[in-house]
């Protein structure tokens, strides 16, 4: 497992590398927000704000994290190797067999009850635990970014609101000033008077200079609202790649809880099949004594016998609630794996072959 432990190693640092990334593009929408609100213009900000970059990163943290899960998944399908050898006698032990079966049983039972199952299951949750920890922080980070995104586009999409309206009351503004301007050149065409003519030049004038500052002031808000439009797109894009990449997380989250919910019940079945057939054991070695002795040994034998099968009928009983358990987080894992193939073959196919072109 050493590998797999410099795996999980490699992907934390991949997290942290994604985590990065993820602030410091956060961190410019944020100082854009800032510079925006003291006038200063920000299409640098908005035009190096790009998603490409953090796409890459986290396209390779979840291919990374994916191959995490398929070897998780691999580790404990190779359990069943071990559950059989648990289960059926060595070499040595049919050897030994051959001359003393009681031995060769006694062997069984001693490397049955000593044997590392349980702790290699319980390592192999609490390897899935801690990528389960390091995808729900991931995800806490994710949903922390995207409020503070929101809470900038909520602000920023009142400013080009309120941009627009003041450019929309300009344009009727410059509208009602056109009247006025043909009015004023049509009397001076015609005026003949020089004292009413300069009257008139002067009141053209200053009526062109109110048009020409109200001209200036369009093209002031006319800029600032489609730099407001820029950033509010980057702003939406940010949100939406942060929702997409929580529900990639969610995916991964509850693929690796209903895993590992399968790995406990996997236990347990082994725990119980161990058991079983200790007692099974016990139970035919009573039976061959018992032939061999007497009608008062048998009598008692008889008694055993009952309280045997009563324990077995018992422990029957109790295994449909186990088995209903058991299909319903099968259930479950079949439809965590479903939404893992549809959303991962993508990324692992970019992953193996390294082709992280940022489309």
């Amino acid at each position: 497992m050493a590998n797999f432990d410099t795996q999980i190693e490699q992907s934390k640092t991949q997290v942290a590398e994604a985590q990065n990334k993820i602030a410091e593009l956060t961190a410019q929408i944020e100082t854009a927000r800032q510079k925006m609100s003291s006038g200063t213009d920000i299409n640098i900000d908005i035009q190096n704000a790009s998603l490409d970059d953090v796409h890459a990163h986290t396209e390779a943290m979840n291919g990374n994290i994916a191959e995490l899960i398929i070897g998780l998944d691999n580790v404990t399908a190779g359990f069943s190797k071990d559950f059989d050898a648990m289960r059926s006698k060595t070499g040595w032990e049919k050897f030994v067999g051959i001359f003393s079966k009681n031995r060769a049983e006694a062997m069984r039972q001693e490397r049955m009850r000593t044997a590392s199952v349980d702790d290699k299951l319980q390592d192999l949750i609490a390897k899935s635990n801690v990528i389960t920890a390091m995808l729900t922080n991931q995800l806490d980070i994710l949903k922390t970014h995207k409020d503070r995104v929101e809470a900038n586009l909520t602000v920023t999409l009142a400013d080009r609101e309120a941009a627009v309206d003041a450019l929309e009351d300009i344009k009727q503004a410059l509208t009602a000033l056109d009247p006025q301007i043909i009015e004023l050149e049509n009397k001076i065409s015609v005026e003949t008077n020089p004292k009413a003519r300069t009257k008139l030049e002067s009141q053209l004038a200053a009526i062109n200079g109110q048009h020409n500052e109200m001209a200036q002031q369009e093209q002031v808000q006319l800029a600032k609202s489609q730099t407001l439009e820029r950033y509010i797109e980057k702003g939406k894009s940010w949100v939406d790649s942060l929702q997409n990449q929580a529900a990639t997380q969610m995916v991964l989250i509850n693929k690796l809880q209903t895993d590992t919910k399968q790995r406990v019940i996997l236990y347990d079945a082994l725990t119980k099949s161990l058991k079983t057939a200790q007692q099974q054991d016990v139970a035919h070695k009573i039976n061959e004594i018992g032939v061999a002795t007497d009608q008062e040994a048998q009598v008692a034998m008889t008694a055993i016998g009952a309280a045997t099968n009563s324990k077995m009928a018992e422990m029957l009983e109790a295994h449909d609630e186990h088995i209903v358990f058991a299909r319903k987080v099968l259930e479950e894992k079949a439809k965590a794996d479903e939404r893992f193939a549809r959303r991962f073959e993508k990324i692992l196919e970019k992953h193996d072959k390294n082709a992280y072109d940022g489309s």
